[in-house]
């Protein structure tokens, strides 16, 4: 018995819809275990504690007319970094793609500063950090925490849902950094190891 041409639409219209709804299913990320969820709040966290001292180094270098680009102090860390990672059994080249990006975030934030202290034409701070006693102690304290954050994120790297949960969780815990483009620029190497 064939079926009258007002049925077949929408018979088509319903085999359209559920096939969407299977493949939506099927691309849907499984959820995140407790562990894995503490994994990537964990590293956001230090991520954004990281961040939180670009103002200071920012500070420290307005009054001392410091150049915010210090390549050789970068690349001296960059390679204690790439010791310690490897002792980590963190990937070398994963460990320094990550820091040089926390360097390019912090400074994106500097250089913010610096012009609009310059537009505003400020002077010297009072009190202002002081790189070697204020401000390296705590990245010196940052970095052997984020190496063991790496550690604890290159098996998660590969899995969908871990992404999903970075994209979802980073603004809530990364937000000393304007508009987000810091924290883009720190968090890539995460997403793309």
């Amino acid at each position: 018995m064939p079926y009258p041409k007002s049925v077949l639409p929408i018979r088509w219209l319903v085999a359209t819809v559920l096939s969407l709804a299977l493949l939506a299913g099927c691309q849907t990320a499984p959820p995140l275990s407790t562990e894995e969820q503490a994994a990537v709040d964990r590293m956001l966290s230090l991520v954004d504690e990281r961040l939180e001292v670009a103002p200071l180094v920012a500070r420290a270098k307005w009054n001392t007319g410091t150049n915010i680009e210090a390549p050789k102090r970068e690349t001296e860390i960059l390679d204690r970094v790439a010791s310690r990672a490897a002792e980590a059994g963190v990937d070398e080249a994963f460990a320094r793609d990550f820091f040089q990006a926390q360097f390019e975030a912090s400074k994106l934030v500097q250089r913010r500063l610096h012009r609009r202290w310059q537009k505003e034409e400020r002077g010297p701070f009072d009190n202002p950090p002081d790189l070697a006693e204020d401000v390296r102690p705590v990245l010196d304290r940052l970095t052997p925490a984020l190496i063991e954050a790496l550690a604890e994120w290159q098996p998660l790297v590969e899995d969908p849902s871990v992404a999903l949960y970075l994209e979802a969780r980073a603004p809530e815990l990364v937000t000393g950094d304007f508009d987000g483009e810091p924290r883009r620029v720190a968090l890539e190497p995460l997403k793309t190891q």
